[in-house]
């Protein structure tokens, strides 16, 4: 599970470049300083004929900038989400950007230095692959989807994989601070002769269609289904040999889909869910928040507080009720804070009121009420194909103390006597080798799988497959 609440700290290596007066187009790395953390941000700037364009990506996601003003040395741009704006206003030096950051009562400062990535010979990279590669669309309803399918280059039908993105707007890599998921797994598992169907999600990339927040669940295990009958279209694909590989909330879809789609050959599930979705939102608060150094006091406040939301919005309760029993929690909590924290905060009231409204916001989407209380035990207990599940042993998104053994007791329920679960050792959510598993870590790391990985799972798909010699 992604949670974009700007968790993420790291530090960025930069090479200078000295910014031009008249121009600020291009591309920047930095960060967001507030109550003592830094928060990871890029931001890209172009100039569209008389005006300017810019927006702004953390953690992989990409947003637009409005209200972007540029009369050097000033410049000021505001994000819009659906919580509260945040702006930015900053002065242009040499060779960086940097000022005010302000979002509700939380104020801090921001910083900003020209970033240029090393542009990369695609024609070449294409003309080496030992595998062929093609661009392809299919619809769900008024959802239209666009892919990359990579064939292995011998003529004949292929067994296939198709690739399920986890929570939040993703691209076809799953692409999480530089690290494609789906892109490398991809090539591994195309070069060992299978098939591979990866996809930009609703809405993302050059997929267009319902929002993501809008959709639940269930509504992706359809676009999954619809991706299975296009590939059952094709003459290049073994329509016997169909899986599915799902990473995080994909793990909660596979199952889905399997079990609404008999012909469905098997399913990889990388850190999937065996527990409501509640009850996995508080562990790995839980988990996340004492990784990064919070005081069991913080700790327990804001589990409290979390609980006390889910429980109304899962119940449908007096939310008016809810929102001011937690504004006095806050209020008389304040006192608690750090320093740092206090120096961030203009007012206590709208500290308190801007808290409640944002994490109630949060956690009402149409996405989130159906996540809540969804129980990925019924999908897994009415599976019959065979099942991998993976674990990391230090996720603590999909922590395995929580989730390994429901999932084990729902695979023995099922018609599925072909189940294995593997938990490797020092991975974390993206399956990196971790130190502590927290999500702070995930930038930092090299970006590639704990050893043995993905040789585990081409072999376990090998073994119920045939592969074109």
């Amino acid at each position: 599970m992604k949670k974009y609440l700007l968790l993420f700290t790291a530090l960025f290596v930069f090479t200078q470049y000295s910014i031009p007066q008249n121009k600020i187009d291009g591309s920047y790395k930095g960060a967001i300083v507030i109550a003592g953390r830094n928060i990871d941000i890029g931001v890209t700037f172009k100039t569209e004929g008389e005006s300017l364009e810019g927006t702004f990506e953390q953690q992989g996601v990409t947003l637009p900038l409005s209200d972007i003003k540029y009369n050097y040395p000033s410049i000021s741009f505001i994000l819009k989400i659906q919580t509260s704006d945040a702006s930015f206003d900053g002065i242009v030096y040499n060779d960086s950007i940097s000022g005010a950051f302000k979002q509700s009562s939380f104020i801090g400062r921001f910083y900003l230095k020209p970033f240029k990535e090393v542009p990369k010979d695609t024609t070449s990279i294409k003309e080496s692959l030992p595998y062929k590669e093609e661009e392809v669309t299919f619809k769900n309803g008024e959802n239209t989807f666009a892919g990359t399918l990579t064939l292995p280059p011998n003529e004949g039908k292929h067994p296939a994989v198709i690739m399920i993105t986890g929570s939040g707007p993703q691209d076809r890599n799953e692409e999480i601070l530089g690290f494609k998921i789906f892109g490398i797994i991809a090539d591994f598992f195309t070069r060992k002769g299978i098939a591979v169907l990866r996809y930009d999600d609703r809405n993302v990339g050059k997929s267009k269609g319902t929002d993501i927040g809008n959709s639940t669940t269930e509504d992706f295990a359809g676009d999954v289904i619809e991706a299975v009958n296009y590939l059952k279209t094709r003459n290049d694909i073994n329509h016997a040999q169909i899986g599915l590989f799902g990473h995080s909330e994909g793990g909660i879809v596979a199952p889905i889909a399997a079990s609404k789609n008999k012909e469905i050959a098997f399913i990889v599930l990388m850190a999937g869910t065996s527990v409501k979705g509640a009850d996995i939102i508080l562990k790995q608060s839980e988990l996340i928040m004492r990784s990064n150094g919070e005081s069991e006091f913080n700790i327990k406040n804001s589990l409290e507080a979390s609980k006390k939301i889910l429980d109304a919005v899962m119940n449908n309760a007096d939310m008016d009720a809810t929102k001011k029993e937690l504004e006095k929690k806050y209020i008389e909590d304040y006192d608690s804070l750090s320093q740092d924290m206090k120096n961030s905060i203009t007012d206590k009231q709208t500290y308190a009121k801007d808290r409640v409204e944002s994490t109630i916001s949060a956690y009402n989407s149409t996405w989130m009420k159906y996540f809540l209380s969804y129980d990925p035990k019924n999908a897994l207990e009415k599976v019959s194909c065979p099942v991998l599940a993976l674990f990391g042993e230090l996720d603590l998104q999909v922590p395995p103390s929580q989730n390994e053994q429901p999932m084990r007791d729902a695979l023995s329920k099922s018609d599925s006597k072909d189940f294995t679960i593997k938990i490797f050792p020092k991975a974390n959510h993206l399956f990196q080798t971790a130190t502590n598993g927290s999500p702070n870590e995930y930038g930092k790391l090299p970006k590639e799988f704990v050893d043995g990985f993905l040789e585990y799972i081409s072999g376990w798909i090998l073994n119920r497959v045939t592969i074109i010699k």
